[in-house]
């Protein structure tokens, strides 16, 4: 509707011109203005008037009564002035234009644009810790993550996406600590991150009882930072071990990252950060800590080094950006991280802007709410973790049982169960606004019915089982639109490219979920109450197929911003 609603602006605007004198309107005000109405029976695109009252000095009733008697173009089917409200429906010979020169035309391309041209974006998600596991808590950063790189590379943004892996800190410590008493080599190489997890676990347990295990850890730790030799290589194996699993998870939702620089990385590149608040007298002593002072912010002082002179989170993170500015010279730097990582964020934000770099203004925070599995949350030092690998095998099993009992003869039945399984967990955790706390049920997500992965999945199936059996449309027939399920069907396809915007600005993958939702819906109502192979007209049946055509160009595109498999058979 973008490519509309600039027109509608464009007529809108020569409607006031010729009904009111020394009208102050642009175009881009009046497009901000318009919406869409409730109700369809309301009209398509509505112009509430109000706005416009103190302008034009008029009642909202009169303007809109004056902008209707003057609005005219061949994509304006009807305007009604309603009690304020100018109430806009598009006309046919204009859906024919969306349908054939807009998706048809563009297919796999539709809803793209060349917004981004020339900028590059950084976007930092993933991110587990070394040697613990990748569990239902790390989804949110993952697919959130995932779904703002591909929309952005959808509009021509250069995307990096990068895994900034928690590899430094005193966890290693623990770790190297609980291998010299406990570890096995050859039982880790064979269990990979489990064993792994499995001596984090009782670390923990153990230090509950001989608290002096977290003196060794710290001594432990020191020695890595030292660079002594046996504990670089055990640190070295255990990232190793930790990121050959997490591969194989990403594998299974189609992410890939540009880099796994991780926290160690900036272990050389901090010291000029810290030196250069110095030199700023931006430091200040407190209690042994260096600190920036940020009470005139509303804000907690940002701890830059620990009273041993040790580094934190935050020193880290000024360091990480300060490189990937030099690095990727990035218009944007993404971070996706849980909500209550707020602070945070907030505080080294304005530590970077005190530090005079005038890029500060491009950091984004993205937060996300928690997650649960009914109603119980995740803790890996006491092992009550729920693995996202094995998430995703009960899901892929019961999905797999569900198709042997729908579709027994289906071909490629695994690599199916895979996407569709894979695909519900993803789909509905991003089907809830990212900052709102998620409780999982799994039972609910791989549903058939309802606003599920599989049902939208399930959908686009339908149209490439449509397609497959009509074969393709033909280029010289009129459209023929001949009920309100095909004029509702393409008008929820135009909206696609405004909901990518949206989605974007508001870093927001939900928006396009939920839109998905719409297309799905709209297509069910075409499929059950319109006739589409067996239609009696040629004209009709051309129609409908270069419908089904363009939701499954809109659902295929829509798919691949959310990390969602295209499944042509369930």
């Amino acid at each position: 509707m973008q490519n509309f609603k600039k027109l509608l602006s464009q007529r809108l605007l020569d409607a006031i011109n010729i009904g009111f004198a020394n009208p102050t309107i642009t175009e881009n005000d009046l497009i901000d203005m318009l919406e869409y109405p409730p109700d369809t029976t309301m009209g398509d695109i509505a112009l509430p008037c109000f706005k416009l009252s103190r302008t034009l000095r008029r009642s909202p009733v009169q303007i809109a009564q004056i902008i209707a008697e003057n609005l005219n173009d061949e994509a304006i089917k009807k305007a009604e002035p309603v009690n304020g409200y100018l109430n806009i429906s598009i006309s046919d010979s204009y859906l024919e234009r969306v349908l054939n020169t807009d998706i048809l035309t563009k297919g796999d391309s539709y809803g793209a644009s060349d917004l981004g041209k020339g900028k590059t974006v950084v976007l930092d998600y993933s991110s587990p810790n070394v040697a613990k596991p990748f569990h239902i808590g790390h989804l949110g950063t993952t697919v959130i993550g995932h779904s703002l790189k591909k929309l952005h590379q959808f509009v021509g943004y250069d995307c990096v996406g990068i895994n900034y892996l928690g590899d430094w800190g005193t966890q290693f410590g623990k770790m190297i600590v609980a291998y010299k008493k406990w570890g096995n080599r050859d039982e880790i190489n064979a269990g990979g991150i489990d064993k792994l997890v499995e001596l984090y676990v009782k670390f923990h347990h153990a230090a509950e009882e001989d608290p002096a295990l977290n003196d060794e850890a710290r001594a432990e730790f020191r020695k890595l930072e030292l660079n002594d030799e046996e504990n670089i290589a055990l640190w070295k194996w255990f990232i190793e071990i930790s990121v050959a699993e997490y591969k194989k998870t990403y594998g299974q939702l189609g992410i890939e990252f540009d880099s796994y620089k991780g926290e160690s990385f900036y272990t050389d590149k901090m010291p000029a950060q810290v030196q250069k608040l110095r030199d700023m007298n931006l430091l200040k002593i407190d209690d042994g800590a260096s600190i920036v002072d940020l009470e005139e912010y509303n804000m907690p002082p940002c701890l830059i080094l620990k009273r041993d002179g040790s580094t934190l989170y935050p020193t880290r993170d000024i360091a990480a950006a300060v490189y990937r500015k030099q690095t990727y010279n990035f218009d944007k730097a993404i971070y996706v991280t849980s909500a209550g990582q707020s602070l945070h964020f907030a505080q080294w934000f304005k530590v970077v802007e005190l530090m005079g770099y005038d890029w500060y203004d491009k950091l984004v925070h993205v937060p996300y709410g928690t997650v649960s599995i009914n109603g119980a949350k995740l803790a890996t030092r006491t092992g009550n973790v729920i693995l996202l690998k094995d998430l995703f095998a009960q899901a892929i099993e019961k999905v797999a049982e569900i198709m042997e009992e729908k579709n027994p003869d289906l071909e490629n039945k695994d690599k199916v169960a895979e996407a569709v399984g894979v695909g519900a967990i993803v789909f509905y955790y991003l089907s809830s606004n990212r900052i709102r706390d998620i409780n999982f049920v799994l039972e609910d997500a791989l549903s058939f019915d309802g606003n599920t992965g599989p049902y939208v999945q399930y959908t686009y199936a339908r149209t490439c089982s449509l397609l497959e059996k009509a074969g393709d449309f033909k280029e010289d027939l009129d459209i023929i639109f001949t009920a309100d399920e095909e004029r509702e069907l393409i008008k929820t396809l135009a909206r696609f490219p405004e909901k990518v915007i949206e989605a974007i600005e508001a870093y927001e993958p939900s928006i396009i979920t939920r839109y998905i939702l719409d297309v799905a819906a709209a297509f069910n109502r075409f499929y059950h109450n319109c006739q589409i192979l067996s239609a009696n007209d040629e004209a009709v049946l051309n129609t409908r197929i270069k419908l089904t055509k363009a939701t499954n160009f809109v659902l295929g595109n829509a798919f691949e911003l959310i990390c969602l498999k295209k499944t042509k058979k369930i």
